[in-house]
């Protein structure tokens, strides 16, 4: 009677799967990316940035509608579908809200839509602007979800297009940290002494500042912009990775198949990469998860503060920072919205990281 025994892998996704918060939060997250990843073909304004402004609709409230007249552009683009899926359509067509419309000898005749009970300013546009004059069918109602931001804006496209850099400097910022953590980690713990004593030194000087301060310092070292503010987070969130992995591999550098390793003959390279740290990868995934929240966090907060990603780009932080005072005026959703999306991707990386904790614990 032969008897199978699982791997510490089959095991550890065995108890992973079994934790409901965790399955659930891995779901979500695997969710907005996928949302972060094709944003401009959900969004309702796929333009660049969805940054179509229209100030006579400025900040409506959820289920705005209102009738949009779409007047076409002689200027032809050329764009292809991988640029429209990455950075959207240069959309060449103005867009204008209309109250109503009537057509007199050829010409269109229309009224700018108004708020506050006014009356807009009528204009008229020949219908020769329009492929064969078919002009109803660029005169469309189009309803605003979330409303619009205090510019116009489609708020539900800003907040889909918005996840895209809470995501990907998640990502990124992590990846830039493993790098260094695991290599000056891994060379402290491993080699001890002088090259420790060194090492540590630079991590206790880095710990000692602020995260928020250094990564401002950072950012306004590099410049304002998109990838500065990846760069400077990720410079940031080293030294926690680089301790938890020097503390391992003083532990697992004294085991019976570190020795043998050495008796076999194998350089310290081989055996750091090789044997050491694939025993020790439980911490370093749940601090990468963690990590991976703090990211999202800094992010915002920098964002808030104007030195994050720069406009037109939607961030969710930068959301916040514009439309916080519409929190006393009666309309505070224009800030609560990014601001439960920025909690629930949070603590969905928080959920999940202390599920693998519990799942990647031989202990229990």
């Amino acid at each position: 009677m032969s008897k199978t025994s699982d791997s510490l892998t089959q095991l550890a996704l065995r108890k992973f799967k079994k934790n409901f918060w965790g399955v659930l939060s891995f779901w979500l997250i695997v969710s907005i990316g996928l949302v972060s990843l094709f944003a401009y073909v959900i969004a309702p304004d796929d333009s660049q940035n969805a940054n179509q402004m229209h100030l006579s609709i400025h900040s409506q409230r959820p289920g705005f509608k209102v009738q949009m007249l779409y007047v076409p552009s002689e200027i032809e683009s050329n764009q292809n579908i991988f640029s429209k899926l990455l950075f959207g359509k240069n959309n060449n067509a103005n867009e204008i809200p209309v109250s109503k419309y009537s057509v007199r000898n050829d010409t269109l005749i229309y009224t700018e839509y108004a708020a506050d009970g006014l009356v807009g300013v009528s204009k008229s546009i020949s219908l020769d602007v329009f492929p064969k004059k078919d002009y109803a069918s660029y005169i469309k109602q189009k309803t605003f979800i979330f409303g619009t931001d205090k510019y116009g804006r489609d708020l539900l496209s800003r907040i889909l297009i918005g996840s895209r850099i809470s995501f990907s400097i998640g990502f990124i910022a992590v990846l830039i940290s493993l790098v260094i953590g695991i290599f000056m980690g891994s060379i402290a713990g491993y080699y001890g002494g002088k090259i420790d004593a060194i090492i540590m030194w630079i991590i206790n000087v880095t710990w000692s500042i602020p995260t928020l301060l250094l990564v401002i310092a950072i950012t306004l070292a590099l410049g304002k912009g998109f990838w500065q503010v990846f760069i400077a987070v990720g410079l940031t969130m080293w030294v926690e990775v680089a301790r938890v992995v020097r503390g391992q591999i003083i532990s697992a550098k004294e085991m019976q198949y570190v020795t043998a390793a050495r008796a076999l003959g194998f350089n310290d390279y081989r055996i750091i990469t090789k044997h050491i740290l694939p025993n020790i990868m439980a911490p370093i995934i749940v601090i990468s998860a963690a990590n991976f929240a703090a990211a999202i966090l800094i992010e915002s907060g920098l964002s808030f503060l104007g030195i994050g990603a720069q406009p037109p780009m939607a961030s969710w932080g930068a959301m916040i920072k514009d439309h916080y005072n519409y929190i006393i005026l009666g309309k505070p959703y224009l800030a609560m919205i990014p601001g439960l999306c920025i909690m629930i991707l949070v603590m969905a990386f928080m959920l999940i990281g202390n599920a693998l904790r519990d799942a990647l614990d031989v202990k229990s």
